[in-house]
């Protein structure tokens, strides 16, 4: 019954974010080309703090993955998967090494912030445009607003649950997997 409810919400956190992404697409993008706010990052955020970095990785493939067929938009998955990989790998990094040593907000802003840098990278990589560079202060500036947003969001859905309780929910992980690293 435990496992069953598990997926459930795996497949409802993974319904949101698709959806998230999905109205997020219809709206023009933030300054600059492509920037959006990255809304949909709430859902695979609360995985990861809920369940563990695979889960979270999951919902971020699924969702990239179905939000660029969705969407019509199948060269978004060449970014949106490379920086929400990035992304939830430097959340979980940070979240099962760091944490409480930095804020949940904090995390979500770095990650927001790897997350553009990267899609910038990719971005480079495959126009061979290296001027692209140029946007990289504007991205970084856009993912500390939208990683403050996001991470101000996991606060006020975990509202109820003290500040303690996320160090004691990563720490019971931790001693799962028998190991201080990722779990």
């Amino acid at each position: 019954m435990r496992a069953a409810k598990k997926i459930a919400v795996l497949a409802m956190l993974t319904g949101l974010s698709l959806i998230a992404f999905i109205i997020e697409s219809l709206f023009p993008p933030l300054v600059i080309p492509g920037a959006k706010m990255g809304i949909a990052n709430v859902f695979s955020f609360a995985a990861l703090v809920m369940y563990s970095p695979v889960e979270a990785f999951i919902i971020v493939a699924v969702r990239t993955v179905l939000g660029a067929i969705y969407a019509g938009n199948f060269s978004a998955v060449l970014y949106s998967f490379t920086g929400g990989m990035v992304s939830m790998a430097v959340s979980s990094l940070l979240l099962y090494l760091v944490y409480p040593g930095i804020s949940i907000t904090a995390v979500s802003i770095v990650a927001a912030v790897a997350h553009n840098i990267t899609q910038n990278v990719v971005f480079v990589f495959l126009s061979g445009s290296v001027l692209m560079f140029g946007y990289m202060p504007y991205l970084i500036l856009l993912g500390i607003l939208s990683g403050g947003i996001v991470g101000g969001v996991i606060l006020l859905i975990f509202r109820g649950v003290p500040q303690n309780a996320f160090l004691k929910i990563i720490t019971e992980k931790k001693k799962k997997t028998g190991n201080s690293s990722l779990g």
